[in-house]
């Protein structure tokens, strides 16, 4: 028998409304209830700028810990900008706010890494940060293209910056750019350090995130190829009639897969 992981989940599994409109310490609650181990916490659904002022977040994040969960920060913010460039600003304004978190991870996206990382940059924000750095494989061509991971990868190594930052591999988002997520998983698993899990249903614009079948070989295929000690996180909707249950169903199933 293989031992559980961390189970994150990721706030908007809740329903987007109702995170912004019962904040985000309430799904902790109930994540911490269904049997998680973290809680990842949505900029993007706060419901005031003001819930990201460093005192907000520090609040936030101590009445997340006294929980008993650790926490994940994710901003929409891009690590590169359309043309190329490190966006140094996003960067700092993001590692701030994970820190006033206390967060232990803070994901970006990719945005438009070309073929210069600038790995001396971010490792001078990151010097006496004690969260660590991670990016995610969006839905877009631009920060969701597998070519631009490996390429990241190997311009980190290049620079003297090898395992300057981590990814946290969707598997789901591999959909909406027509790249299986198993021929994703075999060059980028050595660089995974946090899992969001989802499997897709739909096409084109009418594609949308969902649980995986717990007969899904392929969904099952791509963990097995993934490192087994990273935290999974849910990142897929639950039934609003059944929040609690489903929750906690999808929890202890996602522990021992």
């Amino acid at each position: 028998m293989t031992d559980a992981v961390d189970v994150v989940i990721v706030a908007s599994a809740f329903g987007m409304d109702a995170v912004r409109t019962h904040g985000h310490l309430k799904w902790a609650g109930a994540s911490k209830a269904a049997g998680a181990t973290g809680f990842e916490v949505r900029r993007e659904l706060f419901a005031d700028e003001a819930d990201a002022a460093p005192q907000a977040l520090r609040a936030l994040g101590e009445q997340i810990a006294e929980l008993g969960l650790w926490s994940v920060y994710s901003t929409p913010a891009s690590l590169y900008t359309t043309d190329g460039k490190l966006d140094a600003d996003a960067l700092r304004v993001s590692i701030e706010e994970a820190i006033a978190l206390g967060a232990r991870f803070v994901k970006l996206q990719l945005g438009g890494f070309g073929s210069v990382a600038k790995a001396a940059v971010i490792a001078d924000y990151l010097r006496c940060a004690e969260v660590r750095l991670v990016v995610e494989n969006g839905q877009l061509a631009q920060g969701g293209s597998l070519t631009q991971f490996i390429g990241l990868f190997d311009a980190l190594k290049r620079e003297g910056h090898a395992d300057l930052l981590g990814m946290t591999f969707d598997i789901g988002n591999w959909a909406w750019r027509d790249v299986a997520p198993l021929d994703a998983a075999g060059p980028l698993a050595a660089h995974v350090e946090y899992i969001h899990c989802k499997t897709t249903v739909g096409e084109g614009a009418r594609r949308f995130p969902a649980a995986p079948a717990p007969d899904d070989a392929q969904f099952a295929a791509v963990l097995d190829k993934l490192p087994r000690h990273v935290p999974r996180g849910i990142e897929f909707p639950f039934d609003a009639n059944r929040i609690d249950a489903d929750a906690a169903h999808y929890v202890a199933w996602l522990a021992a897969a």
